[in-house]
């Protein structure tokens, strides 16, 4: 009976042991560490990392730890954040938006990196692409629109606009390549475009105001910037009457009218599903970076209705 007592007392420790750990029972599984750096809390960068941890939750289990951190707008802070997670020798790093990609590549060249959603992986990393890989540490999933859809859209809503105002960070790589590429775009079209920049949140209001009285309407290209500011943005350019088109659906429900959008949550799980397979053995330097599957048209119920716009059938509102 003694036996038989500290026999089960023996196998509830164990499984004590196993519950506190949350490691599963059998000791031949491999467990896993993915730190994630996100440049930023917004709506659309929220999703792509939910998605990614989705994704791996669903097929690792307790076997995934995610060291999630926040660099809440500041690059410097994910230099900070990618610098601890190459100490604690994670197995992966999510590097959740341009400025974390950077970080992340110079932080090391030997763990695996996924960026998402990143506009332009070669023009982020300074680097030619080889048959849509890298070629190095990192590949994931880009959030890119082409510009001449983009184009097309802001004609499509407002034929009779003439001017164009760009609005974005001029500190953020990936605006200043849609920039350039928009502009193109749009004066393909006969249209006049003008570019508005500002350096940091600080000036977002004034800057938008000064675009607001030379435009027509504005858009706003994927900016990380500009989707944590959209209140403000909102307020001057309500106030102007001036309609805003966003290159994604976060910033269009802080303060645009309509955009374009692919979904974020999806990327983000397209990401999870590469990070299984670089987990598996898969050479990310070979993996091509992935795009949105599709796009939807969305609009803003409260902002069409503030503008007096009617938008077309096959648009969505945002919730």
């Amino acid at each position: 009976m003694k036996k038989r007592i500290s026999l089960v007392l023996a196998l509830l420790l164990l499984c004590a042991c196993f519950a506190c750990s949350g490691k599963p029972a059998s000791s031949g599984e491999k467990t896993y560490t993915i730190g994630i750096c996100q440049i930023a809390q917004h709506p659309a960068l929220d999703a792509a990392t939910q998605g990614f941890m989705d994704v791996l939750t669903e097929n690792l289990g307790d076997r995934v730890t995610f060291l999630n951190q926040n660099a809440s707008g500041d690059p410097a802070t994910c230099s900070v954040i990618c610098g601890q997670f190459v100490s604690e020798e994670v197995d992966l790093i999510l590097a959740n938006a341009t400025p974390s990609l950077q970080a992340a590549s110079a932080a090391t060249n030997t763990i695996p990196i996924l960026g998402t959603p990143i506009t332009d992986f070669g023009d982020a990393l300074s680097l030619q692409m080889q048959d849509g890989a890298t070629g190095i540490n990192i590949s994931g999933t880009s959030d890119f629109v082409t510009s001449d859809l983009q184009a097309s859209l802001v004609q499509e809503l407002f034929p009779a606009a003439k001017t164009v105002g760009l609005l974005y960070c001029s500190s953020e790589a990936n605006s200043l390549f849609q920039a350039k590429s928009l502009t193109a775009a749009f004066e393909a079209l006969g249209l006049t475009v003008k570019s508005f920049t500002f350096a940091d949140s600080n000036d977002v209001a004034a800057v938008t105001q000064s675009a607001c009285d030379a435009c027509d309407v504005l858009f706003i290209p994927t900016d990380n910037t500009a989707a944590t500011c959209t209140e403000a943005i909102n307020n001057v350019a309500l106030n102007a009457m001036t309609p805003v088109i966003c290159a994604e659906e976060g910033a269009c429900a802080g303060c645009g009218a309509a955009t374009l959008t692919p979904s974020y949550y999806a990327l983000g799980r397209a990401t999870g599903e590469m990070a299984l397979e670089v987990l598996n053995g898969a050479d990310i330097s070979k993996m091509p970076v992935r795009y949105a599957p599709s796009l939807t048209r969305k609009y803003n119920p409260a902002v069409c209705a503030a503008l007096g716009i009617d938008m077309p059938a096959d648009f969505v509102p945002i919730d």
